[in-house]
């Protein structure tokens, strides 16, 4: 049983996934952001790969990867810098990125290095799905890793669940069909997260795009297996002296530990 699988087995709501930008606020902050999501009691770690066209991600995850970016972040570098992060962290850890970078650094390899260091899973939002069940889905598979989809409120039930069958580890639940970040109503996620459950999907499934504080984590806990905050929780690192203090007291207000 893979790490996201065990998790899911051991706490199947309540989730919390944590996402900032590698390589952010500063090109070393990488490994010290990761133990503070940790020491905060998260339980999820999604690292972003900055990427000059990121096209899901909002004005707030854009920024950040244009900043990492300038500060020298690369997949090689984040590899390097993952060595030895399983020698602390013992949360699952997932990639996030798009097809570009990776397929200049070789699809192949990619997954082999994110393997070797102990990441568990990717998420590739522009992966259509044709070309993951026939080009790279194996790949993926044969490196132990899970591949997360995405889908919307605009999803069919019958490409939700073939995206299902695709996915493991889980599904990444758009919480609405704008970019990361921007204000949502919660009304209507609710009614598309109930319409998720009643499926009754292979995988759990994660909401995210709009969660940002323990207010709205808490509104939509009933409704999914968890949830992801991203733009939030790269506001509140900005400008952090002590990113790994930052990231735990953050973690910590959204799961009301303090």
């Amino acid at each position: 049983m893979g790490r996201i699988e065990e998790l899911f087995s051991r706490k199947p709501n309540g989730v919390l996934n944590v996402y900032f930008t590698a390589g952010y606020p500063t090109l070393e902050s990488t490994l010290e952001v990761m133990r503070g999501i940790q020491n905060g009691g998260a339980d999820l770690i999604e690292i972003g790969m900055p990427y000059s066209d990121p096209l899901a991600d909002g004005p707030v995850i854009q920024e950040s990867s244009a900043v990492a970016i300038e500060n020298g972040m690369s997949i090689e570098k984040l590899f390097s810098q993952l060595k030895a992060f399983r020698q602390e962290i013992t949360l699952p850890v997932v990639l996030m990125g798009y097809m570009n970078p990776v397929l200049q650094y070789g699809f192949q390899k990619f997954c082999e290095h994110a393997a070797q260091v102990g990441v568990d899973g990717l998420i590739l939002p522009d992966l259509p799905a044709y070309e993951f069940e026939n080009v790279y889905g194996d790949i993926v598979k044969r490196n132990g890793l899970d591949f997360v989809f995405l889908v919307t409120p605009e999803t069919s039930e019958a490409r939700v669940r073939k995206l299902d069958e695709l996915s493991s580890g889980f599904v990444y639940a758009v919480s609405s069909s704008s970019t990361t970040g921007n204000e949502k109503d919660f009304d209507h996620v609710v009614a598309y997260l109930d319409r998720l459950k009643s499926y009754a999907l292979n995988n759990p499934f994660l909401v995210g795009f709009g969660i940002k504080d323990k207010a709205s984590f808490d509104f939509v806990k009933p409704h999914a297996n968890g949830a992801i905050i991203g733009s939030a929780f790269i506001k509140a690192l900005h400008n952090a002296n002590d990113p790994g203090i930052v990231a735990a007291a953050f973690v910590r207000a959204v799961l009301n530990e303090e």
